[in-house]
């Protein structure tokens, strides 16, 4: 299932959750409310859960096997091929798996799967032998001095001062495209990354595996993120917070809704 964002016990009433939701943001929520507030709202205030994707389980267990090997590396105790497929494996079939709709092809994901974290190993860009600076953190930034809520997220990896995000896709990213299309996460990271360490990170890349007959990798190299992406981010994040509290909930109808999971439920907006 394509499971709503857990929230505290304390949290009950649709009241409670608006006043989380206006009082901590992530990148991902920030994300989805200026794509489409209405799936925003189903899916963080309503809490509706719908069945999972395909490419979220592949996405889902390929994230799992590369946080093995990166944790991997942290405790110096390298995993042999045997130990991360067993890793890969137990990800795939988690709960989640018997409510994928496979058409048929699971088998066929699976191996693809498989074939995205070996291509992982064997083309990344991380020097296997040298430990990370962080593995799957989470961390919180209290913006409270701009008259922002707190931010939080979890940082896939940090490797000498890089923060690292994974990504897998269907067709291969254009660099300039997807340094856009990835701006809110990566700026979101970096003003984590700051609040936790005090410093200034080395740089910023995706990487994003590609799932093609023959799979690859492709590294998306950013830089550190800039003053103005900074403050781009908080204008964002302001935005949402008054759309919140404004309760709006607009649709923005588009080639996207065809393969909405809520596609039926925003129809009947009023």
């Amino acid at each position: 299932m394509i499971a709503p964002e857990p929230l505290a016990a304390s949290v009950r009433t649709e009241e409670d959750v608006l006043r989380y939701l206006r009082e901590t943001v992530s990148a991902t929520r920030l994300t989805l409310f200026l794509q489409c507030r209405p799936k925003f709202y189903f899916r963080y205030v309503l809490q509706l859960e719908k069945p999972k994707s395909a490419a979220l389980h592949v996405g889902g267990s390929v994230h799992a096997a590369l946080r093995a090997w990166n944790k991997a590396r942290w405790r110096k105790a390298p995993l042999t091929t045997e130990q991360l497929r067993s890793e890969f494996l137990s990800a795939w079939e988690n709960e989640d798996h018997a409510k994928v709709c496979w058409d048929g092809e699971e088998a066929k994901q699976r191996q693809m799967s498989w074939s995205l974290v070996e291509t992982y190993l064997r083309e990344t860009t991380v020097p296997p032998d040298e430990p990370p600076d962080a593995v799957e953190v989470p961390i919180e930034a209290d913006l409270s001095p701009e008259g922002l809520p707190k931010l939080i997220g979890v940082l896939d990896l940090v490797q000498a001062g890089t923060i690292v995000d994974y990504k897998t896709s269907a067709t291969t990213p254009n660099s300039e495209k997807a340094a856009h299309l990835n701006e809110i996460q990566v700026s979101s990271y970096a003003v984590l990354y700051r609040e936790a360490t005090g410093k200034l990170e080395t740089g910023t890349e995706v990487h994003t595996l590609v799932k093609l007959k023959t799979p690859k990798l492709v590294v998306t190299p950013m830089g550190p993120v800039s003053g103005g992406q900074k403050a781009r981010l908080f204008h964002l994040i302001e935005s949402y917070v008054t759309g919140i509290e404004r309760q709006d909930w607009i649709p923005s109808p588009g080639l996207q809704c065809a393969v909405c999971e809520y596609f039926d439920e925003c129809r009947l907006w009023q």
